[in-house]
């Protein structure tokens, strides 16, 4: 279960104007292990400006705040602490819990994605064959239209 804070997310939004994510993923520990716990989030890399002499943009993933809920009935140590987070018990219940950070041990130092970006000096030349291209297909179709159409 997840829940995306906020609900709705414009994909097409390039980075420099997208706005942050609360992602709440609620995991089931592992029944081969008892102390483990693992999840597989697709990730979508956003459009970024032109650069100016890379063809790629290095983009850091933060490593994920690991939480635990007391709210079961079994006691750990961290439940006697002061919440550190009030957040939703599961993904469809809207009563708030007490969530308390917990250590964990990332399976990467750091990740780092890699994104192709296009070049600052070659945005003319893309300009130029954009609008030929879109000059060219608008007119085959009003030439297929006039040619074709049945005008009334």
């Amino acid at each position: 279960q997840a829940v995306l804070i906020p609900d709705a997310v414009d994909v097409e939004a390039p980075e420099y104007l997208a706005t942050d994510l609360l992602l709440l993923l609620y995991m089931e520990p592992d029944p081969r292990c008892s102390s483990c716990f693992s999840a597989a989030l697709p990730v979508h890399g956003r459009y970024h400006r032109p650069a100016e002499d890379s063809e790629e943009v290095l983009v850091v993933l933060k490593s994920p705040e690991v939480l635990a809920c007391c709210c079961d009935n079994r006691l750990r140590t961290e439940c006697w602490k002061p919440a550190e987070v009030e957040a939703p018990c599961s993904g469809t219940v809207d009563s708030p819990c007490r969530w308390y950070s917990v250590t964990h041990k990332p399976t990467y130092e750091e990740l780092i994605l890699h994104i192709p970006v296009g070049l600052r000096q070659h945005s003319s030349l893309v300009c130029a064959l954009t609008l030929l291209t879109t000059v060219l297909c608008s007119s085959l179709i009003l030439a297929a239209l006039c040619k074709h159409g049945q005008f009334s």
